[in-house]
């Protein structure tokens, strides 16, 4: 999406060459005219498909995963990343490694919010190497539901997660898609 593209081209900071910081309109400070454009986006690429909930990480993910669940009119459900004294013990848990961190948590979502047979679709902000989708997809299987796709707010291809999801036939949309970095400048694909 070009509104993404141009957020990023003007406020994006590449860090190490492997990073993209966009803290300032999408997980620190969030933009509501992008994040509602990127999900009306989303939920377009997913119309023909019944979605029974949104699931999302903790915690940049929570502002777009809400509006595409908002547009949907379906609850979404946030994995927490820490163990919490009033969460339920009674949980589906996935171990997942964070690239942007490089820690590796258990992340968590209470079996009452996944149920058998629910189409689920995640929405995070990032889509790098795959890891979060990956443990949220092992989640919902857990829970005996279905993981309908994949959408990012940003992927950065060049680092393999699209591929994962795909050889496990998952569909994979994403805002803007970065296919390398040249310098600090991103490479749009």
């Amino acid at each position: 999406m070009k509104i993404i593209e141009e957020a990023i081209s003007k406020y994006g900071k590449i860090l190490d060459g492997e990073i993209i910081k966009v803290d300032s309109f999408v997980n620190h400070q969030v933009n509501p005219s992008i994040t509602n454009e990127l999900a009306r986006y989303f939920v377009d690429q997913f119309k023909d498909t019944r979605i029974d909930k949104v699931l999302t990480l903790e915690t940049s993910g929570i502002p777009i995963a809400y509006a595409v669940a908002s547009i949907l009119d379906v609850n979404m459900v946030f994995a927490k990343k820490s163990k919490s004294k009033i969460v339920d013990e009674d949980v589906y848990s996935e171990e997942v490694r964070s690239f942007t961190r490089g820690t590796v948590s258990t992340v968590t979502v209470s079996k009452k919010y996944i149920l058998p047979n629910e189409n689920i679709l995640i929405v995070d902000d990032f889509l790098a190497k795959g890891n979060a989708a990956i443990g949220l997809i092992k989640i919902i299987k857990q829970g005996g539901a279905n993981c309908v796709g994949v959408c990012a707010t940003i992927e950065k291809s060049f680092q393999g997660g699209r591929e994962l999801l795909n050889a496990m036939g998952i569909k994979v949309v994403s805002g803007a898609n970065i296919v390398a970095f040249d310098g600090n400048t991103p490479i749009f694909g």
